[in-house]
């Protein structure tokens, strides 16, 4: 008889090897499925902007065809040639440019002021004034438009580009991207600045602002973006031609009474995406480091 207390360990079930247990997948194949989803995702991104480009140079008669041709047939040049010629998209383009740039120089300006208050300064009523910027976050843009536009109509500001402008210089999504990532600056680079006599506005320019690349760029791209496509309230405040800016001509030029010119459109929408796409492409090292640096989700 055997004694297991003195038996080998050898001999005990747990001591003995285990054999590996075969992959149900290689590790290649795993990679497979997840290149393939990744093209998937990239290619249902990409298509309607390649149908979009390949529509721009069709004729109205070839995209009202069917069945449908992705590759021009009878290539075209006339929707951007009217685009340029008739309808003068030059003057829309500067209207909409200058709009985003005087808006985005704002926000980077007064966010940024707004900001370094709540982050390095003490005052009463912070904690206050911080809660208020973030419940005005969670307000829908629609339920102050008709009140925006009674003021803008009260200042006799309609038809201006002030009205355009005034509106967006400051907004609440730009105040928390500049103030989450001044946190992070150390105070004793804000101390020693005032040890060594500097003043708020100097500290703010020389000290914060240098370090404060990354959100900027964000806050730029996104201020832009918003900016560059916003519709609904230039097609309300720009009252004549003159003060279209890009959304609102294209809307208004190729959507006609009884028809929609297909072609007019997505040529213009080409127009309007492209100074957007090179900014991302020009900017994008900054705007992943900046949501990277303050935590947007």
């Amino acid at each position: 008889m055997i004694d297991t207390r003195t038996a080998p360990l050898r001999d005990h079930p747990k001591a003995r090897p285990s054999t590996p247990r075969p992959k149900l997948y290689p590790e290649w194949a795993k990679r497979g499925w997840v290149y393939a989803a990744l093209v998937l995702a990239g290619a249902a991104t990409v298509l309607p902007f390649a149908w979009m480009l390949l529509g721009s140079f069709k004729t109205q008669g070839e995209l009202l065809r069917r069945p449908v041709t992705w590759w021009p047939q009878d290539a075209t040049l006339d929707n951007y040639v009217r685009w340029f010629t008739e309808l003068h998209i030059d003057r829309f383009f500067m209207n909409s440019l200058l709009v985003a740039v005087v808006t985005v120089l704002g926000n980077l300006l007064f966010c940024s002021m707004v900001g370094y208050a709540l982050a390095k300064m003490d005052f009463a009523g912070k904690r206050i004034l911080f809660l208020g910027i973030m419940v005005t976050l969670m307000v829908p843009g629609v339920v102050t438009f008709v009140p925006l536009f009674v003021m803008v109509s009260k200042l006799g500001l309609v038809n201006t580009y002030p009205a355009l402008i005034l509106p967006f210089l400051v907004s609440p999504l730009g105040v928390f991207l500049m103030r989450q990532f001044m946190m992070g600056i150390p105070e004793s680079l804000i101390e020693a600045a005032r040890i060594d006599g500097a003043g708020e506005l100097r500290t703010f320019t020389r000290i914060v602002m240098p370090l404060c690349g990354p959100p900027l760029a964000t806050l730029g791209i996104l201020t832009f973006l918003g900016s560059w496509n916003n519709f609904l309230w230039p097609l309300v405040a720009a009252q004549s031609e003159e003060k279209y800016t890009l959304p609102v001509a294209l809307s208004l030029y190729s959507t006609g009474q009884n028809a929609t010119d297909y072609g007019l459109l997505l040529a213009g929408a080409v127009l309007v995406i492209t100074p957007i796409v090179a900014l991302f492409i020009a900017l994008q090292r900054f705007f992943i480091q900046g949501v990277a640096a303050t935590g947007i989700k």
